[in-house]
């Protein structure tokens, strides 16, 4: 039990509060940005009072990126690997739990350990893997000797390509397994009693079949809670995108986002639009804010309950 005593509350709400101010005055200063003129912004001292262009910079800021079509595939993108990261995690924290063998620990602690491996530490054999997602069966072919073998009696060289760059599959696909989901998953998959599997297989449930009409309707709440960080994570992905879109028809708004802000060195040089990339900042917020709160409820419950 917790002892609640009048200086503990003060110190909890005063760290609560600094921790409220810090991340609000950012958020603060990138609103009164996005309301002022390019002069405003750069008076000195600086301006920190909303001004009266907040709706023309965002306008602009819309028109200048070509937020349309950047939206529709930030939203691909972020549904993508949202839906094939809960499929994905649920399969395999259901094999991982549900089966009994002997690989299922060290398969799981596997997955575990690549928490510590971000798409930053392994961007460079991911993008080899995009740039021709065929490469390990062609390495197969190669080091068993089919690939000569299918040479010598066919005549035909086997060269197996498959590029995934600038296209959704390409987005998508390197960004779909997720060990945060699969622990999660697991952690709720420990607590289903042993009672409820038996009753299943005396139904004659197989394994799909208690997977999809028993543990999905039970893992709601774990679901929304896997979708909702999952979206936030997808929809500001940055560093991916920006390596395998070179075509501006699949370019997503966090990577179009530094285009309004253009350096000595930017094609269309000039001074950087401080204001317009504030408006767009906000434009950018907007649904993963929105998301985050109408899966509040969910999302919470997801994380915090443990009465399943």
């Amino acid at each position: 039990m917790i002892e609640r005593t009048p200086i503990l509350n003060i110190v909890t709400h005063l760290i609560l509060f600094v921790g409220l101010l810090m991340l609000m005055v950012p958020l603060y200063l990138t609103f009164t940005a996005a309301t002022l003129t390019m002069e405003q912004i750069s008076q000195i001292p600086p301006r920190l009072l909303p001004g009266d262009q907040l709706f023309v910079n965002i306008a602009e800021a819309w028109t200048r990126s070509d937020f349309s079509q950047k939206f529709v595939n930030s939203f691909i993108l972020a549904t993508g690997v949202v839906t094939g990261k809960v499929i994905l995690a649920a399969m395999t924290a259901f094999g991982i739990v549900f089966f009994n063998h002997r690989l299922r620990m060290p398969i799981f602690w596997l997955v575990f350990i690549t928490l510590m491996l971000p798409l930053e530490v392994r961007i460079v054999p991911t993008y080899a893997v995009a740039a021709n997602a065929l490469t390990p069966f062609q390495a197969i072919l190669d080091a068993t000797g089919l690939s000569r073998l299918i040479a010598w009696i066919s005549g035909v060289e086997v060269h197996l390509e498959w590029n995934l760059l600038n296209s959704y599959t390409g987005l998508i696909l390197p960004l779909v397994a997720t060990a945060t989901g699969t622990f999660l998953y697991r952690q709720f998959f420990l607590t289903i009693p042993d009672e409820l599997v038996e009753a299943a297989q005396m139904d004659g449930a197989g394994p799909v079949r208690f997977l999809i009409e028993h543990l999905v309707p039970l893992s709601r709440t774990n679901i929304a809670a896997l979708a909702t960080i999952m979206f936030v994570y997808s929809w500001n992905q940055y560093l991916w995108p920006l390596l395998v879109v070179t075509d501006p028809s699949y370019g997503v708004v966090a990577v179009e986002l530094g285009h309004l802000v253009p350096n000595s060195n930017s094609t269309g040089g000039g001074d950087p639009q401080w204001h317009l990339a504030m408006a767009g900042t906000l434009i950018v917020m907007v649904p993963p804010v929105l998301v985050v709160i109408f899966m509040q409820r969910w999302f919470v419950r997801g994380l915090i309950n443990t009465d399943k």
